[in-house]
């Protein structure tokens, strides 16, 4: 089977690539056991050396590992150099603070000396996609790195020059062989990957089907997981908040990677009494929106990655629409390409209601009142991200704990950082990335006790 690299602008095929073999995959996982043998006894400096040297790369090479992903799954240029400055910014996060995470913990006992000690497990097997085909699997890569574990990544078929170019990134910095290696597989070869014994634990972000897949082959092998799954996050602007702010902030955070990202605001709720002075702005900003060509600086957005998750898009809309949704705005596709969307009078039992829509396709909800807000919000078999504005910050903070979510952030864009820990409750997956509760996912917490 080939492995191709595509342009989703034009869909032309780049490069293409063979699928490695079963033996070439028994090869890199054995390397990888031998690197870890070593790695695992290095110290932090020596990590860190190497971590804030990949930092270092990154940065120098930002244009180039930027238009990768341009080419390969159509991410907008100034985007996608945000992408690798953001992987940089990981690197450097964990290079500095790993050792302080992952120190030895005291613990209060009766008689004698206790603490949690943290050492690595190994190999972790890292299944990432292709929406931020750099960030996805720097905040893994850096924290697991700089843990002592080591790396098996298995990339998105539609964005392979990305999976090498990472590996590239590691290999150059100095990081010994074997280290983090990328594996240019099909889904087909994830079992026998987590089949393998000298595999510890295994790390997905994608859909909630490929989700359910891995945890229950690592079930099967007792072996641990951390899901990111899907998100229809919820953005909820009430009565009192600043509506001209909330309205543009929407914008941005329903538009970010063209719509293609789980943690996307998604379900516009409105109070009743605000609703119509919120869409005229909303409306406004997502007209200016300009669609075209990803590497030129002058349009905003290009296609989706793929045409046939256009498609996909396209028959969630008009289903929706066939059961009594609005298109207020956009709504057409023209192969790839999905025109910015806004739809009104969304009921349960729409797909643009019950489903999560992955690309640039805004839904609106009306909520009669604070309390509504929140049942509409959790009303959703999801709970990865969510925000919610109001200029009465202390009534904020008491209904966020209502929302059922993994984060909400208050009169602000839902984003990643390597400092805030990421991850959701219900579909949307269980685990943390980021902060010191990611780095700490797959270490083995051990217990001493000192007489």
């Amino acid at each position: 089977m080939a492995i191709e690299s595509r342009n989703p602008f034009n869909n032309e095929v780049i490069k293409s690539f063979k699928e490695e073999t079963d033996q070439q995959i028994v090869d890199k996982i054995e390397l990888a056991e031998k690197s870890y043998d070593d790695w695992r006894t290095t110290n932090f400096t020596q990590r860190k050396e190497l971590m804030l040297k990949s930092a270092i790369l990154l940065r120098d090479r930002k244009e180039h590992y930027a238009s990768l992903m341009t080419m390969e799954m159509g991410k907008a240029k100034r985007e996608a150099i945000a992408e690798i400055e953001k992987c940089a910014l990981a690197c450097d996060y964990y290079a500095e603070n790993a050792e302080k995470f992952l120190s030895d913990k005291p613990l209060e006992v009766p008689k004698g000396e206790a603490y949690v000690a943290h050492d690595p497990i190994g190999i972790v097997l890292a299944i990432m996609p292709w929406n931020f085909p750099f960030w996805q699997v720097f905040r893994f890569a850096a924290p697991n790195l700089m843990a002592g574990n080591v790396g098996l990544l298995k990339h998105a078929s539609n964005v392979p020059q990305c999976a090498l170019a990472i590996e590239e990134v590691f290999v150059d910095a100095g990081f010994p062989k074997g280290c983090f290696q990328t594996l240019l597989v099909s889904s087909s070869k994830v079992n026998m990957i987590l089949d393998d014994k000298r595999v510890k634990a295994a790390t997905l972000t994608g859909s909630e089907a490929a989700g359910s897949k891995v945890a229950e082959r690592a079930g099967k092998n007792l072996k641990k997981t951390v899901l990111e799954l899907g998100g229809s996050d919820p953005f909820i602007v009430l009565k009192d908040a600043d509506i001209q702010e909330a309205a543009k902030t929407g914008v941005k955070a329903r538009m970010i990677n063209n719509g293609q990202s789980c943690i996307a605001a998604k379900r516009f709720i409105l109070e009743e009494s605000i609703a119509d002075d919120f869409l005229k702005i909303f409306q406004s900003e997502f007209e200016n929106i300009k669609i075209g060509d990803p590497s030129k600086d002058e349009f905003d957005y290009g296609s989706m990655a793929r045409e046939d998750l256009a498609k996909e898009l396209e028959e969630q809309v008009q289903k929706s629409v066939e059961k009594g949704a609005k298109v207020l705005i956009g709504g057409k596709r023209d192969k790839a390409f999905f025109e910015p969307t806004v739809l009104t009078d969304v009921k349960p039992g729409m797909p643009a209601y019950e489903e999560e829509l992955f690309g640039p396709v805004a839904v609106v909800l009306i909520a009669k009142d604070e309390k509504h807000a929140i049942e509409l919000a959790n009303d959703s078999r999801f709970g990865l991200g969510g925000s919610l504005w109001s200029k009465d910050i202390k009534k904020a903070k008491k209904l966020v704990r209502e929302v059922e979510s993994g984060a909400v952030y208050i009169n602000k864009l839902m984003a990643s950082h390597p400092a805030v820990p990421f991850g959701g409750i219900k579909m949307s997956g269980y685990g943390r990335e980021l902060s010191e509760m990611g780095i700490k996912e797959f270490v083995n917490q051990k217990t001493v006790w000192v007489d």
